[in-house]
Order: structure tokens, then sequence, then C-alpha cells
């Protein structure tokens, strides 16, 4: 496996362009690939390729741990991104974002879990495939965050991840917060998803911040990186030299000196890491004569309790025997699982069995709560309109009712759905939420009887 040596970077996010742009010793950046066009790249975006800095596309919605095949679309559109910024690899989710339903696809409008089982890696490994097929690049893909753990998984996520490796000879995107918020929210130990997983498939990794609330930890991306982060950064430095660490930031940017400062911590950081390395290199380490050296034994074993340790080799796994050798089996079953989680978490449907039901509202207010930001983000109007009763409005809303077509259909169906209901109160707000409406949909709000026989095919 070739390395490409990255070097320190940061999430390029169009907030926070001209303060990336003047950063000391950025040597990369990160775009999410969804939010640029292939034919029209942002200019900021342009002059960083021309300074000779190295931009990497990093998809958000293929999808790809999804029971469903990836769609051609998608990634044609991500094969032409990363021509168009020359980049060297491109990046994905270990994570499904939709999943069927009676009336067409659920959106999740974030990345859920996969459930870590022989079915889930199958379909994994196979979509992987078509991704590698149809990329003029290497693919990298990231381990996330979750908080719902799925009943009944047969493996750990840092063999899951070294078996994805060994199928399909894809690279690892190593986010070291979704190590922290997994050992907050699920209680995984992150030396041993580090121990299990190959370390020397690394392409890069991610570094955040977030925070704790009501026990929970929530991978935010708005708040600097605690150090519990860093010790995991340490941890995976002391083992492997990473090729890339970047810095992700995506909403309550600092002023770019405090930018700075966390990329100097995250430098300091790796460099320290490297340091353990060397300084337990040079410890001798006594061989009794004779004695033979098992192609089990890791790297850099007997050096220390726990550091300097190299790539580990995992004993091979053994796979749950077969009931049957259909391959659209596995699909089938993981298609009905991922349809019920998320329908609970979208659609206001009861939970699978099996879920900690408490954990699922969680992440049920949760996605509704990211779609409301999202949309004052795309539609500042309506909030503005609204008020302080925007977010409580639109949560309400979200709990029970799916997306449809993206944030910007979102936006036009919640407040059709509120206009329907005769609200806001104000007269005044609900004739500029009227306008608002009609000036983006193209046609008049629903009237009373319209409303009426959508309420009665409602309640059926």
């Amino acid at each position: 496996m070739t390395e490409l040596r990255l070097g320190t970077g940061i999430g390029w996010r169009p907030e926070i362009a001209d303060a990336v742009a003047g950063l000391p010793g950025v040597d990369w950046v990160e775009v999410v690939a969804e939010n640029v066009c292939a034919d029209h790249l942002p200019d900021p975006l342009l002059r960083l390729r021309e300074r000779g800095v190295t931009v990497v596309p990093h998809g958000v919605s293929l999808g790809l741990g999804g029971a469903d095949r990836p769609d051609a679309g998608r990634l044609a559109a991500l094969a032409a991104t990363a021509e168009a910024l020359g980049a060297p690899l491109v990046t994905e989710h270990i994570a499904f974002v939709r999943a069927g339903g009676p009336a067409g696809p659920l959106e999740a409008g974030h990345l859920l879990p996969v459930p870590r089982t022989w079915d889930a890696l199958d379909v994994l490994c196979e979509n992987v495939r078509i991704a590698q097929d149809a990329l003029p690049v290497p693919l990298a893909l990231e381990n996330i965050a979750a908080l719902v753990s799925w009943p009944g998984e047969e493996l750990t996520e840092g063999r899951f991840l070294a078996e994805l490796v060994a199928r399909t000879g894809v690279r690892l995107l190593i986010d070291v917060a979704n190590l922290h918020t997994n050992h907050v929210n699920r209680g995984e130990d992150p030396g041993k998803a580090l121990d299990e997983l190959p370390v020397e498939a690394i392409a890069y990794v991610h570094v955040a911040g977030g925070v704790e609330r009501d026990g929970v930890w929530h991978d935010t991306h708005a708040h600097p990186v605690p150090r519990p982060v860093l010790d995991i950064l340490a941890d995976l430095s002391s083992r492997v030299s990473p090729p890339g660490v970047l810095l992700e930031r995506d909403d309550d940017f600092p002023p770019a000196a405090e930018l700075a400062a966390e990329l100097t911590a995250i430098r300091e950081t790796v460099r320290l890491g490297a340091d353990t390395v060397r300084r337990a290199a040079a410890i001798p380490v006594a061989i009794p004569v004779g004695a033979a050296i098992s192609a089990a034994t890791p790297v850099g074993a007997g050096v220390g309790a726990g550091v300097g340790r190299g790539p580990r080799i995992p004993a091979p796994a053994t796979p749950r025997p077969r009931e049957d050798g259909a391959p659209g089996a596995a699909r089938e079953r993981l298609w009905v699982a991922q349809t019920a989680l998320l329908s609970a978490l979208v659609a206001g449907t009861p939970v699978p069995e099996g879920f900690d039901r408490a954990r699922v509202r969680v992440q049920s207010r949760a996605l509704a709560a990211k779609r409301a930001r999202v949309v004052a983000k795309l539609a500042p109007e309506v909030p503005e309109i609204l008020g302080d009763g925007y977010r409580a409005s639109f949560v309400e809303y979200a709990l029970a009712r799916p997306m449809r077509g993206g944030y910007r259909r979102d936006a036009l169906d919640f407040v059709e759905h509120l206009l329907a209901a005769d609200e806001p109160a104000d007269p005044v707000a609900r004739r500029r939420l009227t306008r608002w409406w009609k000036e983006r949909a193209g046609a008049r709000p629903p009237g009373r009887v319209t409303r009426l026989v959508r309420s009665v095919l409602a309640r059926r």
C-alpha cells in the first residue's frame, strides 16, 4: 500500500476560507464533496490549489454501509470532484444514511452506524468494491461516532475494520474523536480498537471537538478539541506515524488564532507520539537464545507497557457459518433491519426489539434538532419570521415526518405544514411566511379543502 504523506490539515469551510488561507503550516485541506460543484469550484479553494495545497474531497452521502448498492450518480459526482481538485484520494464513511420505506427511501440526514455483523460486512465489502471501481483515485473510509448500539453484534470495531481492509484493500480514515465518542456513549475501549485495526492502512486521521450533556457525548465539531481526544491521537501516534492529521470544525467557528493553536496542539501531540516510538525502539529487548518469534507477536512487543507498539497482525477471524450462500440474502436482512431502525428514528414508528429505547429517543431528537439547524442556515428567513418558537416548532414537526428530498425541500415542507395548520397565529408573520413559500415553491399554499383531504389521508 503506497503511503501518501499529507501532513497537518484543516477542514475547509466557506465561513473560514479567509482564516484557512492565512493559517501557517497548513499542508492540506479537506472539503465536503457534496458542498462543491466540480465545474464551478469556489475561488478560495482554487487559490489554495494554486499555492500547492492538497485538497481532499470528503463524501457524506454515499451510504456505503447501507443495504442498497451505491448510487451511480453520486459516485460519478464524487469522481468528478476528485478529478477537478486533482485529489490524491477520496474519503467516505462506514455508515448508512438512507433505507427503504413503503413510500420510498427514508433519509437520515446523518451518518448512522452499521451493525458489526457478518451480513453487514459482506454487504459493505461489495459496496466498497463497486465504489473503488468507479473512482479514479484510492478510497479511504472513516469510522463514525454512534449513540445507538445494534443488538446482536458479532465483531468489535477494530476487528470489523481489519476484516474490511483485508477483503477490499480500502484505506482507513481514523477519527480519534469518534473513538472517544464511542467510549463515552457505548463503553468501547479506544485502545482495544487501535490494538485490533491495521494501522498501516491508515490514510489520515480526523481530530475534532464535542461536548458532553447528561452523560452523552455529542460529536459537534463546534467545540475545542478536548484532552481525551488528543490522548487517543497520542496513543495512535505511538503505534504508527499517521500520514496526515486534520482538524475538523463545522460550526461556531473561533478566531483564526484559536484554530492555529489547535493545529499546534495536534502537531505537538503527533510529535510526542513519534518520540515515544523512537525512545522505545532504543531500549534493548532481551530475547532468550533459541526463542521463536511468532508471526502474531506485535511489532515492538516488550518495549514498554502500552507504548511504542507497532502494527499488530490480527489473528484471522472465523466467519460465522452462513445459512445460505445467496449474495442477496444478506442485503435483504440488512434492508429490513436498517429500515426498521431508521423509521423509528425519523418517522416515529416503534423502536425495534433489542435497541435501547431511551438512546433511540435521544438520537431521534438529535436528528430533528440537526435538521432544524441546517434548515435555519439554508432558509434563515424562516427562523427570523417565527422567532424564538422556530426550533421547538420544527423539532415537533420533524420527529414524525422524514425528509423527502434534502434540506431545501425540508424547509418548504415545514412551512407548508405550518400554513396548512393556520400557523403562526400572528397574521403578519403568517403573511410573511406565505409570501416566502410562494416565492420558492412556485405555487399557492394549500387551501382549506386541500388541507382537509390531506388530514383524512394522513389518518389512513
